[in-house]
């Protein structure tokens, strides 16, 4: 996935398909300088994670 589309994601109200190696997850923040997302899993949103947005999957 690339930076703008991420950004997008984690500021939309609308729910979208995203996941992290096989996970489905949620976009929380978006950090351009480092090219890396805040991401929390969707059925386990307490477990935060901040991963290379490379790493992330639109499906």
């Amino acid at each position: 996935m690339n930076i703008q589309r991420a950004k997008e994601i984690s500021e939309s109200m609308e729910q979208t398909n995203v996941t992290f190696q096989g996970m489905s997850v949620m976009i929380q923040h978006v950090d351009e300088t480092n090219e890396t997302a805040r991401i929390y899993e969707a059925t386990n949103p307490n477990r935060e994670l901040t991963v290379p947005i490379n790493s992330l999957e639109e499906i």
